[in-house]
């Protein structure tokens, strides 16, 4: 049930505290005009017979979102897959009921215009109908799933979102498709794949009466347009964005209670027990419009009842569509003849497809329902508009019959534009645009009735990442994942799995938008999937599986291809008896050196083969010769060089101290090849604010010795001898070094500080000592003294959301990019602290780490008791962690294909040689891939990507890692084995790069775009046929929708109003080097019931959705998403759990300033300690734990991550992304 039931108000709350680290985004939810609606739009809050036609409901909000038209769509998964998201079964035609004739009611379960993808979901916001639509309710009692609905009269807001929507949404979208056949239809056609498909309405853009009969529709589009009102309650204007929640302040309809007879949807829920849409009323017999119907009807049988049934009860009467059209809905046949209108005060007409007997209120008798203008059933009228003037400004008849495609919605579903609705906002306020047709003005409705609700899809109709993240993980992580077979796709990111490298390179260094791809460009450019792998060449491996292999071939080196360069490797084929081999990626001959010459078994192999990790092994490295290095002379170690801010901000905050006081422990965990060994690498440190201040601490001095360098125009290094030193002989003078620097500039009063001058003293430094290695630099402001790369503040907000926005993340100047290319010659990387109390320019800042292969962090209003911790397990993980300097990378691949473009932190002086100063174990490189010639079946496609590194301990290494993936001439086989988390990856990494040149709308706009074509590809070329209204999605993308609503949502592509200019930039550098894990539970954070941990075993809880709806109010949940750890704790947590977890029984006396769990001596407060722990040792940054009451101002900030729910910038909800997806794939299809 919805949580928070408490009106939302844009940002009520202030920025998050100063301590808070991550974006603060004020309200977190669908932004509510102000005022509610006008009077005229009533809010429909369910069917309600106190609704007063034209009464508009008491402070009525919009939700802001897509319009909510619905669009026919069944969500079907892959064909080849069981779960075709087969929005629903397609419906057969009434057989009862005088349907046009044109006609037939192809449209699933809901009508016409209605999208309904299941029963709404609880997370997502109904979209409150237009008003001008009515919806007529649909016969059918309601499915199991709407529980709720009908016992609400109205008034009551539903007990959860979900149980309205539900009701509302009499859809199922069901692995395998529901059946559609209503009372009397006839069965669904089987053309609906079982794959995932939905069942939803009809789409609106159907036209009702083209539509064929056996559409099965996954209405995906329309969703209600807002929570009934009368369940709900008048939604005051303040209403919660989240969907489903209803504010708790929200008059219930009209203020009464329905009259009894209006049973809000049925008494009772139906049993859990009945099939959805099954049993709905025959199809000649009317529903019983009166009564609800006893809670044991099954709800329709997935096929909305046939025509003559009257939709809505309630809902204007529709005249029975002529012969031509279609029932508007199919959910429900159209009310016989002389069905009276429904009272206009009266009950609201149900929205076709709710599950739930049909109100009473709702009789039929009484003329035929008018085809509601709201359910785009076809034409322009919507069936289950109300009688008011139909929205299309059609009379009232007919919709047009004949409009395929959809005819315009007029209300409704995603794109479909529906004019504004008086009071409603237009198309999402601020809603990200996705390409629809601006909204018609919608003619102002007469008094109309009620809007009638209307459906939406289910949430738990449509495809849940936790479903199929629960699902991967029991079906694969038993048996070890063997690399042997060519083209085999890896469980999922989320999974636990363990890896045997038997010839390929393991997930956990190279994954793979697709396993099988296409053997022609032609093919590849018709499906428009990307063909790219994300590579992380130097990943930390479990304890479990082996690190690659170290061999050595003495002088002569790593045996290679003469033409191709590419290393010895598994696909090097062995000929002539084992003296020449064949290369597998140019086919070019070449003699095998006398040393490494072996004798071949009968199948070909070398009889060594085994023995020789380079010969049977995806991943493992070479030790380099004297070649391989930088003019032909072995490298020094590395040094690491500290470089800290000393100016006013930073010693006033203590950080100056917490750093010195850090590294004196620090320094002693250096990284070393093996752990007893000594580490080699050098250390230097640096002191500046205005001036630069270097220190010989050369372990024969008493005391360091200081000096100033004052002219930061000419940087230079005033001592060589002293700077660098080992740690273990110039401990004492290191020691007290660190002890002196706080003191030394405790009184300081100098606030402006110089940032190039610091990059340059550190890459001079390395110079002098003909090293490579890293800088850390702790900096705290805009670098605004005289000096090389001085900074203004350019910050204007007026430029986001305009085409100059650009120019905000690219750098000022071009200094910083000068000075990177420098560093990563000397093989200098810099890895950047940042602790901003104000803009800093983090776009220009970053340009040298992010060119060099470093890291940014940053910690904004840093306070040293509540970040310090964040701040030093960030520092002390930095400074170990395994890292290669002075690397160049290359991607060989076979004929066929080229690597074309790469992301990812790192500098490139030609098209082929990646060069990255530094390379740790966190980092990846994506590699995009284009056909130059046509690939085959046989030999399938292979990849070679090799890594020269300096180690840590100054030895030249190359590591190299092969993949081989299958090619196809069949589409079906590339969709079959694509791995989403991947695409969604690339994907990101592409737009977030597009931002440097092009406006965030046409980046979002061209992300829409790629994805409707990939899954419009699909749905042409390898789903079998079935009706325009079905959604069908292949069963390894069907979380594409989701997940790419996610990216679009995020605050570089779409920022709300309180995010900064510098955490964009920030979060748009991070992106662009995470691996596929990190951007999973980036995108899509995880969340998880602490109410359900157990104790007594290892397990996890299953994690819920991200979505408002799936909180309950006696729970406390564990949301993490790799950078942020939020513990959100519910209003009525029992005192037991509170005990356990905070040591006290009150909700009131929860601190939410803590950032560490007391440790107290129970079973579930260590357990979930460790969890806590081990959440933070997956990720590559540590996340600080934030706690959030429920209701508190820190709730904005939390309801962010729940990326399922309409956001507060505008970004849609899944459900509505969902429909808008199905509307451009319908729109590319025809």
């Amino acid at each position: 049930m919805n949580v928070n039931q408490q009106a939302h108000m844009a940002s009520p709350y202030g920025p998050p505290p100063p301590g808070y680290q991550g974006y603060p985004q004020p309200g977190y939810g669908g932004q509510h005009t102000a005022g509610g609606y006008p009077a005229q739009y009533t809010a429909y809050n369910g069917p309600a017979p106190g609704y007063q036609q034209g009464a508009p409901p008491p402070g009525y909000s919009p939700y802001s979102s897509f319009p909510s038209k619905t669009l026919e769509a069944n969500v079907v998964s892959d064909l080849s897959s069981p779960s075709p998201l087969d929005l629903g079964p397609v419906r057969q035609p009434p057989s009862s009921g005088a349907p046009p004739v044109s006609a037939p009611q192809a449209y699933s379960n809901y009508p016409q215009g209605e999208a309904l993808n299941g029963p709404p979901s609880m997370n997502s916001q109904p979209q409150r109908p237009p008003v001008s639509q009515t919806y007529v309710p649909p016969q059918a009692p309601p499915p199991v799933t709407q529980p709720a609905y009908h016992q609400q009269p109205y008034g009551a807001p539903p007990a959860s979102t979900q149980q309205m929507t539900n009701q509302m949404a009499g859809m199922q979208i069901s692995s395998t498709a529901p059946s559609m056949a209503g009372a009397d239809y006839g069965p669904p056609p089987s053309s609906q794949a079982p794959p995932t498909t939905f069942a939803t309405s009809a789409p609106p853009s159907f036209a009702p009466h083209s539509a064929p009969a056996s559409q099965p529709s996954l209405n995906v589009g329309m969703l209600p347009q807002g929570p009934p009102s009368a369940l709900y309650g008048a939604a005051p204007s303040s209403q919660p964005s989240f969907p489903g929640s209803a504010p708790p302040s929200m008059p219930p309809f009209s203020g009464a209670a329905p009259p009894p007879s209006q049973q809000s949807f049925s008494s009772a829920p139906p049993p859990p027990s009945q099939p959805p849409f099954s049993g709905g009323p025959p199809p000649n017999s009317r529903p019983q419009i009166g009564p609800a119907p006893p809670t044991s009807q099954p709800p329709f049988s997935a096929a909305p009842p046939p025509s003559s049934q009257p939709q809505f009860p309630g809902a204007p009467p529709q005249q029975q569509p002529p012969v031509s059209q279609p029932a508007p809905f199919h959910t429900a046949p159209p009310p016989a003849a002389g069905f009276p209108p429904p009272p206009m005060g009266g009950a609201i007409p149900r929205h076709p497809g709710m599950q739930g007997p049909p109100l009473s209120h709702q009789s039929l008798s009484g003329p035929a329902l008018l085809p509601q203008p709201n359910h785009v059933a076809g034409g322009p009228g919507q069936p289950g508009m109300p009688p008011g003037p139909p929205t299309g400004g059609m009379p009232g008849p007919p919709p047009q019959s004949g409009l395929q495609g959809y005819p315009p919605q007029q209300n409704g579903a995603f794109g479909q534009v529906r004019g504004p609705q008086p009071g409603y906002p237009g198309s999402y306020p601020g809603q990200q645009s996705f390409g629809g047709q601006p909204p018609a003005p919608a003619p102002a409705p007469a008094p109309a009735p009620a809007p009638a609700p209307q459906k939406r899809l289910d949430p738990d109709s449509i495809p849940s990442p936790i479903q199929v993240i629960e699902d991967d993980r029991a079906n694969k992580s038993s048996e070890p994942f063997t690399t042997g077979p060519r083209g085999q796709a890896p469980p999922l990111v989320t999974t636990n799995f363990q890896v045997k490298d038997q010839g390929n390179a393991s997930p956990r260094f190279v994954r793979c938008t697709a396993y099988n791809i296409p053997c022609t460009s032609d093919m590849a450019k018709q499906s428009q999937v990307p063909l790219a792998a994300v590579i992380k060449p130097l990943a930390t491996l479990p304890l479990d599986e082996t690190p690659p292999y170290l061999v050595d071939h003495g002088e002569s080196g790593p045996i290679r291809c003469n033409r191709c360069k590419a290393y010895m490797c598994p696909y090097m084929q062995f000929i002539e008896g084992g003296r020449r081999f064949q290369c597998g990626f140019c086919s070019c001959v070449t003699e095998v050196p006398p040393h490494y010459f072996q004798h071949l078994d009968h199948t070909g192999k070398r009889v060594d083969c085994y023995d020789r990790p380079e010969l049977s092994m995806g991943s493992y490295e070479f030790r380099a010769t004297v070649d391989y290095c930088k003019n032909n002379k072995l490298p020094q170690p590395p040094a690491y060089i500290f470089l800290i801010d000393v100016s006013y901000n930073a010693v006033r905050s203590n950080l100056v101290h917490i750093i010195c006081e850090e590294l004196k422990t620090l320094l002693d965990y250096l990284p070393r090849e093996s752990p007893e060994g000594e580490s080699s690498v050098r250390v230097g440190f640096v002191t500046y604010n205005k001036v630069l201040h270097f220190y010989n601490v050369k372990g024969s001095l008493a005391q360091p010795q200081m000096m100033v360098v004052s002219d930061v125009a000419d940087m230079f290094v005033p001592l060589l001898d002293g700077f660098l030193v080992n740690v273990s002989e110039s401990r004492a003078v290191i020691n007290s070094l660190l002890d002196q620097i706080p003191e030394m500039f405790a009184d300081t009063r100098e606030t402006e500080t110089v940032f190039g001058p610091v990059i340059q003293a550190g890459l001079e430094a390395l110079k002098a000592a003909d090293c490579s290695g890293k800088l850390f630099i702790f900096h705290s402001s805009l670098p605004i003294a005289e000096a090389p790369g001085k900074l203004k503040n350019r910050e204007d907000k007026k430029l986001v959301g305009t085409d100059k926005e650009k120019s905000l993340f690219q750098p000022q100047t071009s200094f910083y990019g000068n000075l990177a290319k420098d560093c990563v010659g000397q093989g200098c990387c810099v890895d950047l602290f940042l602790f901003p109390n104000q803009y800093v320019d983090v776009a220009t800042l970053g340009v040298v780490p992010v060119s060099t292969g470093g890291s940014v962090y940053k910690y904004t209003y840093f306070q040293a008791a509540t970040d310090s911790d964040h701040f030093l397990n960030d520092l002390r993980r930095d400074v170990q962690k395994n890292v290669g300097f002075d690397a160049v990378m290359r991607v060989r691949t076979s004929t066929g294909i080229r690597a074309t473009d790469f992301f990812g932190s790192f500098y490139m002086s030609n098209t082929t040689d990646v060069e990255l100063a530094g390379l740790d174990c966190d980092k990846t490189v994506t590699v995009e891939f284009r056909h130059d010639d046509k690939l085959s079946e046989e030999t399938g496609a292979l990849m070679q990507c090799a890594v020269l590194y300096t180690s840590c301990s100054g030895e030249r290494r190359l590591r190299v890692h092969n993949l081989a993936v299958n090619c196809c001439t069949q589409l079906a086989d590339l969709y079959r084995n694509c791995e989403t988390d991947t695409l969604i990856n690339f994907f990101a990494k592409y737009a977030f790069r597009s931002v440097l040149s092009s406006p965030t709308k046409t980046v979002r706009d061209s992300l829409v775009n790629q994805c409707a074509q990939i899954l419009s590809c699909y749905r042409k070329n390898c789903a079998s046929p079935s009706s325009a209204g079905q959604l069908i999605l292949p069963e390894c993308m069907k979380l594409l929708p989701v997940y790419l609503n996610c990216v679009l949502k995020s605050d570089v592509l779409h920022p709300g109003a309180d995010a900064s200019l510098d955490d964009r930039a920030y979060l748009r550098q991070l992106l662009s080097c995470m691996d596929v894990p990190e951007s999973h539970v980036f995108f899509y954070p995880r969340l998880l019931p602490l109410q359900k941990l157990d104790t007594e075993s290892d397990a996890l809880p299953v994690a819920v959705r991200d979505s408002e709806e799936r909180l309950s109010k006696g729970g406390v949940y564990l949301l993490e998403n790799g950078l942020n750890l939020f513990l959100w704790v519910g209003a009525n947590v029992q005192q037991e759990l509170l005990q356990n977890i905070f040591g006290t029984p009150a909700f009131g006396q929860v601190d939410p300033s803590m950032t560490a769990l007391p440790e107290l001596d129970n079973p579930f407060s260590k357990r979930l300690r460790e969890v806590i722990e081990s959440f933070r040792a997956e990720r590559s940054r540590y996340m600080k734990l934030v706690v959030v009451k429920q209701e508190d101002k820190l709730e904005l900030i939390f309801r962010h991550f729940l990326v399922e729910d309409k956001s507060n910038s505008g970004g849609a909800s899944y459900v509505d992304f969902l429909c808008h997806m199905h509307k451009e794939i319908r729109q590319l299809l025809s």
